[in-house]
């Protein structure tokens, strides 16, 4: 009887360090996932200057280079994401 409440505390603290670990793992998933959604946002800025562009051919430039500022825009925000994704894995992980 005495072992076993010994161990109890230990392994009530490994069990607190396991679910740590895990809600670390599901944070930066999060982060991941919101940052992989910015892919699909790129995709329909792509989509719908292109439509502009076929409907407008004399404004083909100015889409374009408005098309180029905001995918660039998009793609800082999934960079952004994916720097949280890294630094809650590394920071707060163990």
């Amino acid at each position: 009887m005495g072992f076993l409440h010994a161990l109890l505390p230990m392994l009530a603290e490994a069990g607190e360090a396991a679910s740590q670990v895990g809600l670390v793992a599901i944070g930066a998933g999060i982060a991941v996932a919101c940052g992989s959604f910015s892919s699909i946002g790129e995709g329909l800025i792509a989509s719908h200057a292109i439509d502009g562009m076929v409907r407008n051919p004399e404004q083909a430039k100015s889409l374009r280079s408005t098309m180029i500022l905001a995918i660039a825009l998009d793609e800082s925000a999934a960079i952004y994401a994916l720097i949280v994704a890294i630094l809650i894995i590394f920071v707060l992980g163990m």
